[in-house]
């Protein structure tokens, strides 16, 4: 008995003294976690929390997980405060002392927004954080997700077995005890679902409140979605969706008639591809429709296509709220929200490196945002069918919805590409977004959306509402909150860089990311206290298992790796025709390997607790293929004197490995090699006649080719000219005769941009001459190239009209009648009155436009014409004989210089007509008008140009517009762009107009 006793001291000794080594602890939002090694021989683990008015409380085994080399244990449900935990492991059912944390402090969530409305607080939660009073818990893990039962109030039957099932009593609304379902790890589809959906419902029950959130940082969604239909008061967070594939496609969907509910700090990755294109990353991360009082928040989007589609048939802007605050949109592309119809307040998100848009407003709804960063966010702010929405493509974003209105205050833009803030004078109409002085600014209800006519409905000043009194992060420290608590605990345990450089513009699925998400399977080992053991072995590999090389080709290394519980990994069907493998236990990698004689597949399985999971690939061997050698077709040439070669490209291919150019350099031509592209590139002015030849090496038989290139004499052909070929006349002075003649090699001389605007020329061929002459009515320029064998010449100039040009000139025939010293107006006044509202002014008094109407005016320089008639007017007019559509009323149309005729499209009314200059006018110190750039900083060059026209300018290039002189548009160049080509254009005179982010600068070019 002695014996016993001793023995039985000991082992107390012994686990008095054992503690296990805490590796990790960490206080979170209302929760706290602690990572420790294994204890040998221990069994299972107590875990304990002190704070708060509570002192060695005990945690839920479930809480505890094994991950192999390490055990994690997490508190959620804490109130915010300072905690210790306190870890003890169990030998042989005898708890030892144990190690316990340091003071871990634990900070409450973030509960704002409109699902807090009316007091509510969703969820099984308290406001607190604590779980409310007799809350229902339920832990859900791969083990469980069939076989977890309850008795639900009002079930067809009881116990309720697995958790659709148990989902589907609660949707009866009539047990209303608090759930919170708590998931654990990762967890595929379950045998009963709804469309491959996880779906919450409870009749709308005010007195019900479902969380569903995960546990820890490894709580995964895989395969399936949540959606909420028919429910009230429900939290779901701390989650990770992947893969989603269900029939709605949506990894958290608000499907209808939801109200009160609450997302956050989920995980939201890719799904499958759906089967519209836009839709290979998956459909909607996370979609609202037809429901209300909604709070997202904390959420992070990894390169989601379409984040968060909000509103779709509703038909109403009346009681639709919804909160979008501190999500991340990491590299996500669109749809950040994308809005019909709700009011919704989106505050202190981050807009990370967004390749299409941020926000976008449609069909009447209200967005107020504040306080968000943007950076290199495409387009941050989009209205519907107007500004930038139509800047660079008239066909817009959203389907031809009519426009609704976003309020902006307090938010700050980095990168982005064109981003247009409301302005009386400059943008009244062609606006993204109206920013505000101050947060608490009332938009006026006269600014409305170009298409559909909504306003701003202002919820956001609305007492009533928790908006107006709400103070907000500033966009920095917004930031900062962002990157650290978005996401699950900790960022969760699946994290992705993005390369900026790359991923800022691309909304194309990474490749090694959706691989990452395909491949997943998490790291849990076991849940204490489950009755069987998370089994779950893992077997994941690199891209290339699958691979095809030419015979005596070594193929690229590939790399599998074993994990979760697998213990081991065979390789069936290697060693094989040269290919073989090495096995480390210590990384558990296989790794294989080889100069493959003959095509082989091979297969690996792994072994250990659960099921086997397996790989296999495939390697193929082609024949060597013969040496190959491809040119382009110039690889002969004739050149003159001091005339460079036009580049020519060999590219060798097939079994060549190399290739060697004999004869060059030599005489002016160099070539060079890229290896990487197969390519040989031949360049260089010749000064003498040669021949060279190219040949590959490699395996097979060798490929060649050659070419001579031919140097001959110059011809040289000439222009000259007396020396007035620019001159400067007062309106109605004729000219002084300009001749040039051309000789030398030159057989003809072409004259661009003449006769034009009373100068005309003669041409004499005998005389080798062209005489121009006459009496200008407007400034003007020409040019002259000569043709024959050598190098063209050519030669050009500019006649200027001085003393006609007289600034911008505006009629209003409420004031002026007909009467105009500018325009000659022919026509009938209405004498029947009408009313329109421009530029401030009241507008009465109209022309009407009928077949015998006609106005016509004559400008020097190129300008802007803008119509007002009836403001319902949607038809047309014509300028120099082309129809243009009025909308709302109004037509703009950019002009040249020289006469135009106003004449009837459709009867209709003038009220006013201004001509506005693209140019201003100034005079100089010898008394003469002259012209300069709208922008001092802005230069256009060369002028004559042949083939790239230069543009330099201090500011950032939004697109670039050509005209011919009859008005058309010839070209366009959208984007920041410091170059236009011109080479297909006629040679000519052409009116370039160049927008920048606050100015539209006007200059004549003359092609050659």
């Amino acid at each position: 008995m002695r014996k016993k006793i001793f023995l039985l001291a000991i082992l107390f000794v012994s686990l008095q003294t054992r503690s296990q080594q805490i590796n990790e602890a960490v206080g979170w939002l209302e929760s706290a976690f602690v990572k420790w090694q294994p204890v040998s021989n221990a069994q299972t683990y107590n875990v304990y929390y002190t704070g708060n008015g509570f002192t060695d409380q005990k945690i839920d085994n479930q809480l505890i997980r094994s991950y192999g080399s390490y055990y994690r244990a997490d508190i959620p449900g804490l109130k915010a405060g300072t905690y210790t935990v306190k870890v003890k492991p169990v030998i042989s059912g005898v708890e030892g002392t144990g190690t316990t944390t340091g003071s871990l402090t634990v900070l409450a969530q973030d509960r704002n927004g409109f699902a807090f409305d009316g007091g509510r607080v969703p969820g099984g939660y308290k406001v607190d954080g604590t779980p409310k009073d007799g809350a229902v818990i339920l832990y859900i893990s791969q083990n469980t997700k069939n076989t977890i039962s309850i008795d639900i109030t009002g079930a067809s039957a009881n116990p309720c077995v697995g958790l659709q099932n148990i989902l589907y009593a609660i949707k009866k609304g009539k047990d209303t005890r608090p759930f919170i379902i708590r998931l654990l790890g990762n967890i595929t589809d379950m045998s009963v679902m709804e469309g491959g959906d996880v779906v919450i419902e409870n009749a709308n029950n005010a007195s019900s409140y479902v969380t569903l959130e995960g546990v820890g940082n490894d709580a995964v969604a895989n395969g399936w979605g949540v959606r909420l239909k028919s429910a009230s008061n429900i939290e779901v967070s701390n989650i990770g969706f992947m893969n989603c594939n269900s029939t709605a496609g949506d990894n958290v969907g608000m499907q209808q008639d939801n109200d009160h509910i609450w997302v956050h700090n989920c995980d939201l990755f890719y799904g499958d591809a759906g089967s519209d294109a836009d839709q290979i990353k998956g459909d909607g991360a996370l979609d609202n429709k037809s429901s209300t009082y909604i709070t997202l928040s904390y959420n992070h989007f990894w390169d989601s296509g379409k984040a968060s589609l909000l509103g779709l048939s509703e038909g109403t802007t009346t009681g639709l709220y919804i909160t979008y605050h501190h999500n991340w949109f990491d590299h996500s592309d669109s749809r950040h929200p994308r809005v019909r119809y709700y009011s919704a307040h989106i505050y202190n998100n981050y807009y990370d490196g967004n390749s299409k848009y941020g926000a976008g407003s449609t069909l009447g709804s209200s967005l107020f945002m504040e306080g968000n960063v943007f950076r290199n966010c495409k387009y941050p702010m989009l209205t519907s069918k107007q500004g930038t929405d139509i800047f660079y493509d008239t066909t817009g974003t959203f389907s031809g919805e009519a426009g609704g209105t976003i309020k902006a205050f307090n938010n700050t833009m980095t990168g982005q590409t064109r981003y247009v803030p409301y302005n009386a004078t400059n943008y009244p109409v062609e606006f993204d977004a109206i920013e505000t002085a101050t947060r608490g600014e009332v938009i006026s209800s006269s600014i409305k959306s170009k298409l559909g006519g909504n306003s701003y409905n202002n919820f956001d000043t609305n007492a009533a509402l928790y908006v107006k009194n709400l103070l907000i992060d500033q966009p920095a420290v917004a930031q900062t909150k962002v990157t650290q608590y978005s996401g699950r605990v900790s960022g969760g345990d699946l994290k992705w860089t993005f390369d900026n450089s790359v991923d800022d513009v691309s909304s194309t699925v990474i490749t090694a990311l959706k691989s990452a998400l395909t491949n997943y399977a998490g790291t849990l080992v076991s849940v204490q206290g489950e009755t069987s053991v998370v089994s779950n072995q893992t077997l994941t590999s690199t891209i290339n298992n699958n691979q095809t090389v030419i015979s005596g080709t070594a193929i690229s290394p590939i790399v599998f790796t074993w994990g979760g519980t697998a213990t081991d990994a065979t390789v069936t069907g290697l060693p094989s025709s040269g290919v073989s493998f090495v096995k480390n236990t210590t990384a558990k990698t296989i790794t294989i390997t080889g100069t493959p004689t003959a095509t082989l597949s091979y297969s690996i399985a792994t072994t250990g607790t659960g099921t086997a999971a397996t790989g296999s690939g495939t390697i193929t061997v082609t024949p060597v293929s013969a040496q190959t050698l491809t040119l382009t077709s110039n690889n002969n040439q004739t050149v003159t004197s001091g005339t460079a070669i036009s580049s020519i490209v060999f590219t060798w291919g097939g079994s060549a490995t190399d290739a060697t150019v004999t004869g060059l350099p030599a005489s002016g031509i160099t070539f060079v090699k890229n290896s990487s592209a197969k390519t040989v590139t031949i360049t260089g002015t010749p000064t003498a006649t040669l021949s060279y030849s190219i040949s590959t090496t490699g395996t097979g038989t060798a490929a060649t080719g050659s070419g001579t290139i031919t140097v001959t004499p110059v011809s040289v052909q000439t222009l000259t000219s007396t020396s007035n070929n620019n001159q400067t006349v007062t309106s109605g002075t004729a000219i002084s005769s300009i001749v040039f003649t051309w000789g030398g090699s030159a057989t003809d001389a072409t004259v661009t941009g003449l006769p034009a605007s009373g100068i005309t020329f003669v041409k004499n061929s005998s005389a080798k001459t062209i005489t121009i002459t006459g009496t200008p009515t407007a400034t003007l320029s020409y040019s002259i190239v000569t043709t024959g064998t050598g190098t063209a010449a050519n030669g050009s100039g500019t006649i200027t009209v001085t003393g006609t040009f007289s600034g911008n000139q505006i009629h209003n025939f409420t004031v002026s009648g007909k009467t105009s010293s500018f325009y000659t107006i022919t026509g009938n006044m209405n004498s029947t009155a009408g009313s329109v509202s421009y530029a401030g002014l009241t507008l009465t008094a109209r022309l009407k436009i009928e077949s015998s109407t006609a106005i016509t005016y004559t400008t020097t320089a190129a300008s802007t014409l803008t119509l007002v008639f009836d403001s319902n007017f949607t038809g047309t007019i014509k300028v120099n004989n082309i129809s243009y559509t009025a909308t709302s009323g109004v037509v703009t149309v950019s002009l040249p210089a020289g006469a135009n005729t106003i004449t009837k499209g459709s009867v209709a009314n003038l009220y006013y007509i201004s001509t506005t200059y693209n140019t201003t006018a100034r005079m100089s110190s010898h008394g003469s008008v002259e012209e300069e750039v709208a922008s001092a900083k802005l230069a256009l060059y060369p002028n004559p140009v042949s083939n790239e026209l230069n543009i330099d300018s201090d500011k950032a290039i939004q697109k670039v517009e050509v005209y011919n002189l009859t008005g058309a548009l010839v070209n366009l160049k959208a984007g920041n762009n410091n170059t236009i080509d011109m080479s297909d254009l006629a040679n000519g005179s052409y009116l370039v107009k160049v927008y920048t982010e606050n100015s539209l600068t006007t200059k004549i070019i003359i092609k050659k």
